[in-house]
């Protein structure tokens, strides 16, 4: 296909050699499939400000830092120069939480760049080769959905054990391989220490999630782990070997907390005996 202008600064430098096929467009960015260092990859081209249809931009900047007081003076002015430095950081807030959360369990998309507001990263694919598809376009059974949400669940759970909240997370930004459930588009990633919307984003993120795999296991619709998640986070009690049961404080009394907790223990178990079949029938 016609390679995006954007992207050809990347086929001038030899870090594209070829654009395959347009993947998706969204209301952040536009992504493309395309070949790199004799790898099929993704280029995420980030759409600037004024076309992008995220209409709680402003809430998600609240707690992000920029170092350089010249940059912080020009963006709260809001001059040409502000505004470019502004992209910047929204670009760039992404690629540094991919690079974070590469370091810890929570599965996500490898990252090999971000250039002049074109991020290259790994192509999620399933068992076949095939795209990924994304968790809104899969159906499953009841017991599979308890397993995903359960997953899903653990990651929210040592994101915000590194401070972070995802902040617009729902069955659209996570992806589906043989191995479970990937996390993606993460610019608008927050630090759960220095928004004050951290809290409500959090819940929100969980909510959407319950209310996709409740679809299929119903019992899921009740979960509440954002509030006891963040409940946990403010007592400096949250660690990523926490047991999360879904209860928070306020319906304990209605709930059988030890059924919920071997329910989650089983759950979790059989997830990990299932990916360690799956790599030991990838070596």
């Amino acid at each position: 296909m016609k390679v995006p202008n954007r992207i050809k600064p990347l086929v001038e430098d030899g870090l594209v050699d070829e654009v395959i096929s347009r993947l998706m467009s969204g209301k952040e960015a536009d992504v493309f499939v395309v070949h790199s260092f004799g790898e099929i990859r993704c280029a995420k081209v980030y759409k600037e400000s004024l076309q992008r249809g995220f209409k709680q931009a402003v809430q998600y900047q609240e707690g992000r830092k920029v170092k350089n007081t010249r940059r912080a003076r020009a963006m709260e002015r809001g001059s040409s120069y502000g505004r470019k430095q502004q992209e910047e950081v929204w670009q760039t807030a992404e690629v540094d939480a991919l690079v974070k959360l590469a370091k810890t369990d929570v599965r996500v998309p490898e990252t090999f760049g971000c250039f002049e507001g074109v991020l290259l990263m790994e192509l999620i694919t399933d068992a076949e080769g095939h795209v990924a598809p994304r968790l809104a376009d899969v159906s499953m059974t009841a017991e599979e959905a308890i397993q995903g949400h359960a997953t899903v669940m653990e990651y929210v759970k040592k994101m915000l054990c590194v401070g972070m909240v995802h902040g617009d997370l729902s069955e659209f930004n996570v992806l589906v391989d043989e191995l479970g459930p990937v996390i993606i588009d993460l610019p608008q990633a927050e630090d759960a220490s220095a928004n004050n919307q951290a809290e409500e984003m959090l819940i929100r993120d969980v909510r959407n999630i319950n209310n996709y795999y409740g679809q299929f296991a119903p019992q899921l619709l009740q979960n509440r782990s954002g509030h006891e998640m963040w409940e946990l986070y403010e007592r400096a009690e949250l660690y990523e070997d926490t047991l999360l049961t879904g209860i928070h404080a306020e319906d304990t009394h209605q709930a059988d907390v030890d059924g919920v907790v071997s329910e989650i223990k089983s759950v979790l178990a059989e997830e990990a005996k299932r990916q360690e079949r799956l790599r030991e029938a990838e070596s």
